[in-house]
């Protein structure tokens, strides 16, 4: 009864504040109604001594069975779910803290870790999305339960760069609550060695997967992979000429366009349509010295890539220029006929940009949206690849020589179906299953 009175007087304050009619009798009355029926229910009510250490919680009361102790506890009993007053701070704090559909422009440095892609249950692999999970937890732009569920979070990644795989320019949609200096405070929980270089607004029903037209990864390497084995020198001492380049080049744009690939990965069977893809351009840029070793970078845009694709194409390139297989090899990869395809090294494959050039012509001005360009961030990018990206590919490949220790397995290659590395291929893709990332994102 006392609960209805409270809401009944209640109902009738916000009567009067939103009408303005002169209700101050009725208001009257119904308070003193409650209290009367407040003092009726503590004289009947019989009362139960307080144990000791209640009592010292409060010196000024001697009496801890009086009267006003038990108002108040009457009071509490009220239902505190239905008064309006809290339902109003609720309602303000979910206006302080709204959740909005976003994108993250992301660079990071992918060596000693297992791929862009999370791998929840197996803390053995550690990769990018668990430091960013984790930091968007710490910094409060997300519950910690979105964090073991990214689904509620709608989560998405724009490409599933495979082990070791660096990118400048990583897209992820998610919904955050918008904090004040929500940038700051990210990557203020992140290694150095990754970072979020932007965030933008986008639409509520925006995936950054399905959204992406193409991808553009570029692969940097030493020259000396060019070089021919058996008359040019097989070290760092290589320098490209324009003719070797040249003929490159020609290989290189031999993909351009739609071919069947399903030699150019383990996941995809020679009938599959999925294993057809498109690519808009690749070419190898002019070599430039580092540390006394010459390198080159390659890139290549695509609608999509399968695992492993970009490697294997540039492993290809490189067999040829070698000496070890024909240029016709390239034509016959894209037939029905198996082909064992050497898989370049991960080291110098780098996720550059992707890009939404539909979303941007439909939303870019519509004068809601802001076009998911990022020139604004372009040099943010650039200082990043010479800050984390170079400097590991090459400190890397002078202490390690993984192009030199890869290319000395090239003539172990038959180039069909029965060669070691392709029965290889073919295990490691049963036994790791989703934990292994890809060149392009798997089938994205």
């Amino acid at each position: 009864m006392g609960a209805f009175l409270l809401k009944l007087e209640a109902v009738a304050q916000q009567t009067i504040h939103r009408t303005h009619l002169v209700l101050p009798l009725l208001c009257s009355e119904l308070h003193c109604l409650r209290q009367t029926l407040m003092a009726e229910h503590l004289e009947a009510a019989p009362m139960k001594a307080q144990p000791a250490a209640t009592a010292k919680e409060d010196a000024g009361n001697k009496v801890r069975g009086s009267k006003d102790w038990g108002l108040k506890k009457w009071e509490e009993a009220e239902p505190q779910a239905k008064r309006l007053k809290n339902s109003g701070e609720e309602e303000e704090h979910s206006r302080k803290l709204p959740k909005r559909k976003i994108v993250l422009l992301m660079a990071y440095s992918g060596k000693g870790y297992h791929g862009m892609q999370r791998n929840l249950g197996s803390s053995q692999f550690k990769t990018i999305e668990d430091d960013l999970v984790s930091a968007l937890v710490q910094s409060g732009c997300i519950p910690e339960n979105h964090g073991e569920d990214m689904k509620k979070m709608s989560f998405q990644r724009c490409a599933r760069t495979d082990k070791g795989v660096s990118a400048a320019g990583q897209i992820v949609s998610l919904k955050v609550w918008l904090i004040d200096n929500i940038l700051e405070k990210i990557n203020s929980h992140l290694p150095s060695h990754i970072r979020i270089l932007g965030l933008k607004r986008v639409t509520g029903s925006f995936n950054s997967k399905n959204r992406c037209d193409a991808r553009t990864y570029f692969y940097m390497l030493p020259t000396f992979a060019f070089s021919h084995k058996d008359h040019d020198i097989q070290d760092e001492r290589y320098r490209l000429s324009l003719e070797t380049l040249e003929k490159v080049n020609q290989l290189l744009a031999g993909y351009k366009g739609t071919h069947n690939f399903h030699n150019f990965t383990s996941q995809k069977g020679p009938k599959e349509p999925s294993a057809r893809r498109y690519i808009m351009e690749m070419h190898c840029e002019a070599p430039f010295v580092r540390e006394g070793m010459e390198f080159a970078v390659i890139k290549v845009k695509g609608q999509s890539f399968m695992m492993h694709q970009i490697r294997k194409m540039i492993g290809l390139v490189i067999a040829v220029m070698k000496g070890y297989v024909p240029e016709s090899v390239m034509e016959r990869s894209w037939g029905e006929e198996k082909v064992d395809i050497p898989k370049a090294p991960g080291l110098g494959l780098v996720l550059e940009r992707v890009h939404f050039e539909q979303y941007n012509r439909r939303f870019g001005n519509d004068g809601l949206h802001e076009p998911l360009d990022w020139v604004e961030e372009e040099e943010k990018m650039t200082v990043f690849k010479e800050q984390y990206i170079y400097p590991t590919i090459i400190k890397t490949e002078t202490e390690e020589h993984s192009m030199t220790n890869w290319l000395n397995t090239l003539p172990n290659h038959d180039f069909d179906a029965g060669s070691l590395e392709a029965q290889a291929d073919a295990k490691d893709s049963k036994a790791t299953g989703s934990l292994k990332g890809s060149d392009g994102g798997g089938d994205d």
